[in-house]
């Protein structure tokens, strides 16, 4: 079975489904509070042009998804990247959450469901993260992530790299 790169998963307070054109307006909404991107290396992508361009890539990344609520309301966005079979490994990243979705469950929970997809596939999910941008190594230390080097991201900037290994005892089933 191939790696779908844009499940529809749900549990608990969040959920995802692939991204869609129509999604624009509402994930603009959330995205365009400056704080979000305050410790991000694009800190400009609160501004209507530099997050078109940015949900334009988004699109074209054919691994890009909605974070839903439980009411279906989209309250961020996250993104499978760089699948390879070969390393039996897979990214997560480009997530962001609605500020009113921090410091509580959700990203534990978001981050459950596509790690739980991803290990039915691959032995190794790494997330690349700016190294200025503390509260997002924090959230990957919160759940379980380990610090484990640098590698440079898509765009040639550095990053740390941070991994999650598929727990013992599960079975990949691609």
């Amino acid at each position: 079975m191939p790696f779908d790169l844009q499940p529809v998963l749900c549990q608990g307070l969040v959920g995802v489904r692939p991204l869609r054109s129509a999604d624009f307006d509402e994930l603009y909404q959330v995205a365009r509070d400056p704080l979000i991107w305050a410790q991000h290396p694009v800190k400009d992508r609160y501004r209507y042009d530099v997050f078109t361009r940015f949900f334009a890539e988004s699109l074209a990344s054919d691994g890009a998804l909605a974070v839903t609520s439980a009411t279906g309301d989209i309250i961020g966005s996250s993104r499978f990247h760089g699948y390879d079979q070969r390393r039996s490994e897979v990214e997560i990243g480009w997530t962001f959450l609605a500020r009113s979705y921090w410091g509580g469950p959700a990203n534990g929970q978001l981050k459950a469901l596509m790690l739980g997809h991803a290990f039915r596939f691959v032995e190794r999910v790494v997330f690349l993260v700016g190294p200025d941008n503390r509260r997002s190594q924090r959230a990957l230390e919160k759940v379980g992530a380990v610090r484990v080097g640098t590698r440079p991201d898509g765009a040639g900037h550095d990053s740390i790299l941070f991994e999650m290994r598929r727990p013992a005892g599960s079975t990949k089933s691609g």
